[in-house]
């Protein structure tokens, strides 16, 4: 084993991405299995069969149709009794969980302050916040605390964390309340040895914000994507690879041991722009 290989390298690693049917979590699942991993892809499935989803990441990873390195399981992670019957279908399948990536998020829509829908801005907050940490991060805290496991917890922040995005009010008290409680849970679970982290992607193209980056009939940037690559130092969007060095980073015990707490934002310099 090289050198890198020891400090990044997943070998006997078991990983479950949530949300793993998404754009960014599965390009994640696919740094995971190309570093060794073992990896459980949960998501609900609904508009991506997780089990399609598995066949993708394998694809990408450069692994047979038949390996049985990586795999999908049908989960609303903002349902405890769910979360603990994914854990055991994952232990039972691929052994105790060593790295939880929490990949469920996104956004409902775009609005003025006085015209929010209550009830969108309470999903919002669900699906962000509920099933996209609070939910599956007590049931992995538990079981990791209970089997003496010093895991490893990486969140999924925002942009949006750090600076409000306008007319996505839901969204931006979301994403600023991941990043909060990435800080509180890594003071709570650190004498357990859990580290807790987040990774703050930029702006990337996905299915979800495309239509809201280009126009559909001309490819051109919408006046929503020119003002993104305006504050944007690098000048484009992002790459999914270009996560993965973070997400690899943070993972490892041998190159991040001693690291909780952080958010890394992966931003081509968002945060950082000025006049």
């Amino acid at each position: 084993m090289s050198f890198v290989e020891s400090l990044f390298g997943l070998q006997g690693k078991v990983v479950v991405v949530t949300g793993g049917g998404g754009a960014l979590p599965s390009s994640m699942a696919i740094a995971f299995a190309k570093a060794g991993a073992k990896v459980a892809l949960w998501g609900r499935g609904t508009h991506h069969p997780m089990s399609e989803a598995a066949d993708e990441v394998k694809k990408h990873a450069g692994l047979p149709a038949e390996s049985r390195q990586v795999f999908g399981i049908t989960v609303d992670t903002a349902s405890t009794d769910a979360c603990e019957n994914a854990f055991d279908e994952t232990v039972h399948s691929l052994g105790m969980p060593d790295i939880l990536l929490n990949g469920v998020g996104g956004n409902m829509g775009r609005s003025s302050f006085v015209d929010f829908d209550e009830k969108v801005f309470e999903e919002v907050l669900r699906l962000n916040l509920m099933a996209g940490l609070m939910v599956p991060s007590r049931v992995f805290a538990r079981r990791w605390i209970n089997a003496g496991i010093k895991g490893s917890m990486i969140n999924m922040t925002s942009m949006a964390s750090y600076r409000g995005l306008s007319a996505v009010w839901a969204y931006d008290a979301a994403k600023a309340g991941v990043l909060n409680l990435t800080q509180a849970l890594a003071k709570e679970l650190a004498p357990y040895g859990i580290r807790v982290n987040a990774v703050a992607p930029g702006f990337f193209v996905g299915n979800q914000n495309r239509a809201l980056l280009f126009d559909e009939k001309t490819g051109e940037l919408t006046p929503r994507g020119k003002a993104i690559i305006s504050r944007t130092p690098f000048g484009r969007f992002g790459e999914f690879e270009e996560l993965w060095g973070a997400v690899l980073y943070l993972a490892s015990e041998k190159s991040a041991g001693f690291v909780t707490g952080v958010s890394i934002p992966v931003d081509g310099g968002y945060l950082s722009d000025n006049i």
